[in-house]
This record gives structure tokens, C-alpha cells and sequence, in this order.
């Protein structure tokens, strides 16, 4: 029996649960007759544990025999609390997760009450190992893990205490795994981290995430599509600006951690740019790359925001120019400096949310509005569903997953782009 993993959170977990499945069987938890399901949980909200906890407790009532293991950030940071689930068997820290020993427990697959945490300080960690993996089960596109940890302590986050320091995967090791997955028949690989602005500095030659950019493109002529998830705007280096601007296969797609369009906020959230660096970076890189499309993380009700601190993070959404918005409701996480500030009352969050995201729709739909008429190259994601280069859904009929096909945009329904087939598109191969 396979064993069963279930992902929470970003596209780091993503990958590294490609990773876990692989450690945990090669450990022999696939063998186990009622088998095995791996929780890699996330702790970015406290309303993100809730669920892992919600799903978890559903999984031993569905699943009664199964050994349940949790792991992921929540599990780092809340080692204590999942352990006291009576429906958890094992909980592995994020280091631990990616080893198959970890997976190894008693004859019988079972553990004692000594046993049943396996996790160790995150802190101590000063490495990241370039873990390979052949393919991203039911993904179109491939992940590539090139950095982990954070060294900032922005007031609001817990995941430098899930993650540990920043640390960089080697530039060869990056390069080897995007080779094997561009030979493996995927088109566009997404590079990934918990802090990749900050890639390079703890490895030998003075390396950026720039630098990492173009050695990718150059190395790997056959890749067709290379994508940056989140980035940190103020430390993009002239690398990656350079690459922005003349590199085509660098798609036009960068998801900002902007959090805030307030100074003061921004200063009590302890980030390490202005809104002013926000919009002229914006500025430069549409000049330097016209169709880029930006995404940005934005909280509403951070503690202490104002009515006037919190209409600056709505016109934002207009002056950096923003297309696909997340917006996350202000969620205090115990052991975070902003958890102990005056909070905003849940009611006015809320509300602030909601208008957040109505901006963020408004923008969207004159996003969409504006690239009807024009032709684009999608990837297609599944049966139905592609992306275009600027990460923009479009619903389309043909294709197979992982292939690339040019179409004319002819409408939209405010969700997506519409590309119906009329016998004029070009393919590139399937992965």
C-alpha cells in the first residue's frame, strides 16, 4: 500500500512531500498492511494549523488502523500539541522529515510514548541538501527547491521558527535537478523557497538569486519556462532585473511579500521596505518587462492599523499595479511580538478583508478584460485549465497536461480566460 501524503501550504512543502514519499518508503512504511498517511502541515496562520488538526482527526476516523505521522512547520513549532492527539502516531520535524530514518520505527511500525516526537532544533541547521526527485505527482509544472529558513524576524511570522536560518541549496545541485526534470518531459519549472531574495550569500562566491537565474537559462537551453514563486522586492538584485529584462523563458509573473501599503505598519511589522520601494519597484520592472504580472501578500487588520493606515494598503493594490492578490486576514501566532500588540476588532478585519479582496477581484477582472483579443502560450494544468505566462487561468478545451499551446484570447467569465480551439494553435511537447 502507498503511502498516503497530505500537503498543506506553500509550494516548498509541495516539493518536499515528493521528497517525504519517496524517504517513506524506502524506509518500508509502504509495506505496512493498513498503511501509512504523512501530514505536512503548514503554520503561516493559526487558522492553517486548525485544519491540519481538523483533517487529521477525519483521517483516523475514516482511516482506524493507518499510522498517522504530522510534520511541516505547525509540527516544528507545535511539537507539544500534535503529540497530544491521540490520532497522531509519530511527529517529525522539518529536518527530520527528509531522511529515511526518521521513517524507521519499532519491528511492528509502531512507537512509545518516548518515541512518538522526533524533532530537533531547527536553529542548528546550516545546510540544505539539493534533494532530487523525478516528478511532482499530478503537476504540470516542477518545483525546485533552492533556499529554506529566514534570517528576518518580521513580528508577525512564526516560520523562521519552522524553517530555521536561511540557507541556500549549492548552485550545481539546482542545475542537476532542473536538468533531470526538463529531461523528464516537464516545461516549466518553479523555483522555491521560504526567503529566495535571499539566496547565495552562505555559499562560496558571492552568489544571488540572479546569478542562480541565468546560469539556470544557460545551463538548461531546453527549458522552456523558468518561474520565481514569492520574492522579497527589496533585495532583487541587478542580476535578476537584468534577467527580467532580457530573458523571455524568465516568465512575467513575480508575487510580491508586500504585507502592508503602510509605513507605520510596515515598521511595526518590522519588514525592511517602504511603500515607496514597493511602487518604483513595480515602475522599473514594467518598464524593463511591459507584460509582467505582479501577485502580492497583503494582511488586513495587522494590530494597531488605522482606518487611514489601512487605505493606503488599498490603494496600493492600484499604484503597484497588482493582478492576483492574497489577502490574509490578520491571525495573531502565540510567540510573535505582533500577538501581543492592541489588535484590530475581529469584525473590522474582517470587513477590511473583504475589501482587500474586492479590490484585488476588481483588478483582476480589468486584468482579464485586457488581454482579450491578444494571443498567449499555455501551459496547460489539466483537462480544461492552462496558465499563461503570467500565471493568468484560461479554460481551455485540448491538450494534455504539461503541454504548451499557443491560442487566441477571445473572452473571459471573471474567473478566467477563455481559449476555445478554432483549428489555429501551435504545440510544444507533452510532459
Amino acid at each position: 500500500m502507498a503511502v498516503d501524503v497530505v500537503t498543506f501550504g506553500c509550494r516548498l512543502n509541495t516539493y518536499e512531500s515528493e521528497v517525504m514519499k519517496r524517504e517513506a518508503d524506502s524506509a518500508g512504511l509502504g509495506t505496512l498492511e493498513n498503511g501509512a498517511i504523512i501530514f505536512n502541515t503548514c503554520a503561516v496562520t493559526s487558522e492553517a494549523v486548525r485544519q491540519a488538526r481538523q483533517a487529521i482527526r477525519k483521517a483516523r476516523r475514516d482511516n482506524p488502523q493507518a499510522r498517522i505521522i504530522v510534520t511541516g512547520c505547525a509540527a516544528q513549532t507545535g511539537a507539544g500539541e500534535f503529540a497530544a492527539m491521540d490520532e497522531v502516531d509519530l511527529v517529525l520535524g522539518n529536518e527530520e522529515k527528509l531522511k529515511s530514518n526518521s521513517y524507521r520505527m519499532l519491528p511492528d511500525f509502531g512507537v512509545n510514548q518516548f518515541e512518538k516526537v522526533r524533532v530537533n532544533d531547527i536553529m542548528e541547521v546550516r545546510e540544505t541538501a539539493s534533494h532530487m526527485v523525478d516528478a511532482i505527482e499530478g503537476r504540470a509544472r516542477a518545483f525546485v527547491q533552492v533556499q529554506n529558513g529566514c534570517d528576518h524576524r518580521c513580528t508577525f511570522c512564526i516560520i523562521p521558527y519552522g524553517r530555521g536560518n536561511s540557507r541556500s541549496v549549492p548552485m550545481g545541485g539546482v542545475i542537476e535537478q532542473v536538468k533531470r526534470l526538463v529531461g523528464n518531459g516537464y516545461n516549466e519549472v518553479v523555483l522555491t523557497g521560504v526567503d529566495m531574495t535571499s539566496y547565495g550569500p552562505d555559499l562560496p562566491g558571492n552568489l544571488r538569486l540572479g546569478k542562480l537565474v541565468k546560469t539556470i537559462l544557460k545551463e538548461v537551453p531546453d527549458l522552456p519556462r523558468l518561474r520565481l514563486s514569492s520574492i522579497d522586492s527589496i533585495e532583487a538584485d541587478e542580476d535578476l532585473m537584468d534577467a527580467l529584462a532580457n530573458e523571455k523563458r524568465l516568465m512575467p509573473h513575480l508575487h510580491l511579500s508586500l504585507q502592508s501599503g503602510d509605513n507605520m505598519i510596515l515598521k511595526r511589522m518590522k519588514r525592511r521596505h517602504l511603500r515607496e520601494n514597493s511602487i518604483e519597484f513595480c515602475e522599473n520592472v514594467r518598464r524593463i518587462r511591459p507584460d509582467i504580472v505582479f501577485g502580492a501578500d497583503i494582511i488586513a487588520g495587522f494590530p494597531t492599523e488605522t482606518d487611514e493606515m489601512f487605505e493606503n494598503s488599498i490603494r496600493i493594490v492600484e499604484e503597484c499595479g497588482l493582478t492576483h492578490l492574497h489577502v490574509f486576514p490578520f491571525s495573531p501566532r502565540e510567540g510573535t511580538p505582533a500577538a501581543r500588540m492592541p489588535l484590530v476588532n475581529r469584525r473590522i478585519v474582517k470587513a477590511r478583508a473583504a475589501r482587500l479582496r474586492a479590490a484585488g477581484d476588481a483588478a483582476y477582472t480589468g486584468h482579464l478584460h485586457g488581454l482579450v483579443g491578444t494571443r498567449q502560450k499555455i501551459l496547460i494544468e489539466r483537462e480544461g485549465l492552462g496558465r499563461t505566462e503570467g500565471f493568468t487561468l484560461v479554460g481551455i478545451d485540448g491538450g494534455t497536461p504539461g503541454q504548451i499551446i499557443e491560442r487566441m484570447i477571445n473572452g473571459h467569465d471573471s474567473d478566467k480566460l477563455l481559449a476555445p480551439d478554432h483549428g489555429n494553435h501551435s504545440n510544444r511537447r507533452a510532459a
